[in-house]
Order: C-alpha cells, then structure tokens, then sequence
C-alpha cells in the first residue's frame, strides 16, 4: 500500500497526515547532510593531502569544487525533476551522497577523492535545489515554517561535520579514513524515509509554467535573486577562509581564533529558527534585508577597525548577518507560485549565486597576499554587502516570478 492512502489535504491546500509527518522527517534527515561533504574536510585537509600526496593544486581543487558542482548540477536539478520526479530524484541523490562519502573514505588515491567528492558534492547539489520546491509543493501554507525546519537542520548539520569530524579521527587513533566515513552512514540514514516515499510521488504537469531558461534570463527579479544568494555566499565563503586568520592577525592564538570561529558557525542555528517564520509573515522582506546588512557593516568594521579584544563580538554581529542564507532561501517560496516556478529559480538563483560567490575567497587571497593587510579585503566585503542590500531591495519587493511580463511571452 502506498504512503499516499494516508495523505488528506488541509485547509490550506498542504499535505497533511501521515504523509505529511514523513516529508518532514525527510526533509530534516536531507537538510542534515547536503553540508556534510563540505564542511567534513576542512578540519582533516593537511591529513588528507599528506595521506594522499595531494598536491597544492589538487587541495585548492578540493576546496573549489562544491562552488563548481553546486553551479553546474544545480542548474540541471529542475529538468531530471521533471523527468523522474522530484521524491525519486532526491532518493538518488543521497544515494549518490552516500556513496560518494564512502568511496573517498576508503581510497588511497588523490585523483579518486577528488572523483568521490564531485559524486558526493552533486547530491548534495541536487538536495539544495529540491527541498525548497519540495516545502512549496507539500506545505505552501506553512513555507515560513518548513524553511524554518530546513535551513535550522541544514546549519546543525554543517556544524556538526565541522565539529565532530576531528573528534572521532582522535577516537580511532587518528584514521581520518574513519572520520570521514561516519558521514556516508549518516546519509545512508537518510535515504530510508525517501524509499517510502518515492512511491509518492505526486502527479507531474507537463508545463514548466512559463520559468524556462530563457525566461529566467530575461527577468529581473531572478537576477535579483540570484546575486542576493551570491553576495551572501561571498561574504559566508569569505569569512569561513580568513576570520582565523584575521583573529591570529589581531593577536589572537589558534585555539582562540578556532573557538571564534565556532561560535561563528553556531550562531547560524538560532538565525536560522527565527528567520523564515518572521519573514514569511510579510510579503515585504526589504526591512530584514536591511537588518541583516546593518549588522554587517557593524561587524566588519569592528574587526576591521575596533579593538582585537572586542572581536569575538564583531564576528557574532556579522554572523547575524548571516541570517540573510535562510531569508534567501525563504524568498524563494515567496516570490513564486508553483513548485515549479520555485524549482527553476531556487536553481537559477543557487547555481549563479554559487558562481558568483566562487571568485571572493580568491579575490581576498591576492589582495591579502599582495599587500599583507586586510584594508583591501575589508573594503571589498563593504562592496559586496553594498551590492547584497540593492540585490535584496529588489527581491525582497513584495510580487511573484510568474507577473512579471518576460515570463508572458
């Protein structure tokens, strides 16, 4: 008997019942593990590239690659939605994810790792831009809250792969291989309710109602969209690569600067509880936007500016800001219609977001490099949260994808 026999639909048009129940316990267990092949590595890279003789060339590889593959599999994630259908696309996916964690566990070779986390990265990748399409097609009376549930389990678990990985490598007498493994299993774990409902799957329409590529490129507010999610990308990628080093700058040692960056990260999981019910309250989001960079460019310069001894509270004011991920992903559901309308601009605005995003570590390294101070990096993160308030000023406008009149034609 399929799942679907306990499904009834509430007032407000949503899945409710047992079914309803399962989505949600889906979707936390996928939004707990599309970070885990990011976020996993950073703290056992100088293991990694020793264990495997990776080069200098294959580890900034290695840290580039879930930018490229967010990109360009994200970009592709609507049209196999459409053709398989969205339950049984994000049961592959963490398939693929699991499979991928596990492979790069156990291999002895570079070249492998680098092939096992592109297999990893791209479930995660597929994850990213269905779940919103998903909350949108299951519960559209109550986005505010699922966004709330996913973007909560989506930064514990990136907080937990950055926390836990080091920890169990020191409980197995050092075996990264172990470390890294744990995370296969977990997304293994995952899978489980999506077997159930992949025999849900709901009935496909054969429109894409008017959000095709073409369309997306001509409208505005994806675009807007789209550079919001990649101005706050920017600034996330920025501050996860240089905030030690900043804090180490200023005279703090690495254990501080470590801690600091804890915390950091933490700070994400409050964030993300209150900021998509508050937002999806209002169909104007502009006052959160303009919150969130007011918090910003009170952070920044106080790391840039303030004293060394204060900066541990700077860095917790711009990881507030960073609240503007979850009020992206909330914009998503608010500024369209259908499903489908969300699925095709949560993947346009992810995957040029992503590459947007891409440039700003590197950007930060020349000029941190060529000049040895941090004005320069300073001044391009007060660009970048200048260029996220006009982003988030258009796209927080209350309105709908579908209006706007490029997409009539």
């Amino acid at each position: 008997m399929s799942v679907l026999t306990h499904q009834t639909r509430g007032r407000t048009g949503g899945t409710t019942g047992s079914l309803a129940w399962l989505l949600v316990l889906g979707i936390v267990l996928a939004a707990l593990n599309l970070r885990t092949a990011v976020t996993s590595v950073g703290p056992v890279l100088d293991q990694i590239t020793s264990g495997l003789g990776m080069t200098a060339v294959g580890a900034g590889l290695l840290t580039t690659l879930p930018v490229l593959i967010f990109a360009s599999v994200g970009a592709v994630t609507p049209a196999l939605a459409r053709k398989v259908g969205e339950h049984r696309l994000l049961l592959f996916a963490l398939i693929v994810l699991g499979a991928g964690l596990l492979i790069r566990s156990m291999v002895g070779s570079a070249e492998v790792f680098l092939y096992s986390s592109a297999l990893a990265l791209s479930g995660g990748a597929v994850g990213n831009v269905l779940i919103p399409s998903l909350i949108k097609r299951h519960f559209p009376g109550r986005a505010g809250t699922m966004t709330t549930v996913y973007t909560t389990a989506l930064a514990v678990g990136t907080m937990l792969a950055a926390a836990a990985t080091v920890p169990i490598q020191r409980a197995t007498d050092g075996n990264w291989h172990v470390a890294l493994g744990v995370w296969g299993a977990f997304a293994a774990v995952a899978a489980i309710p999506w077997l159930a409902l992949s025999r849900s799957e709901p009935e496909r329409h054969g429109a894409s109602g008017g959000t095709g590529a073409r369309a997306l490129l001509r409208s505005r507010l994806a675009w807007a969209v789209a550079a919001y999610f990649g101005t706050q990308s920017m600034v996330a990628y920025i501050m996860f690569g240089f905030l030690p080093k900043i804090l180490t700058d200023g005279g703090y040692t690495t254990s501080q600067a470590g801690l600091v960056l804890g915390v950091f990260t933490a700070i994400g999981i409050p964030v993300s509880l209150v900021v998509p019910s508050i937002a999806s309250r209002f169909s104007d989001q502009r006052p959160v936007v303009a919150a969130f960079v007011l918090f910003y460019t009170a952070g920044f310069l106080g790391l840039w500016l303030g004293p060394s001894a204060l900066a541990w509270a700077f860095a917790s004011l711009v990881g507030i800001g960073m609240g503007s991920f979850p009020l992206a992903l909330t914009m998503l559901a608010m500024r369209t219609r259908t499903p489908e309308a969300t699925a095709a601009l949560s993947a346009f605005g992810q995957s040029t977001g992503y590459l947007i995003a891409g440039a700003g570590p590197l950007v930060v390294g020349v000029m941190h490099e060529s000049t040895g101070g941090w004005t320069l990096p300073f001044l391009l993160l007060f660009a970048v949260v200048a260029a996220q308030f006009v982003a988030g000023w258009y796209a927080g406008r209350p309105g709908y994808l579908e209006d706007e009149r490029a997409l009539a034609r």
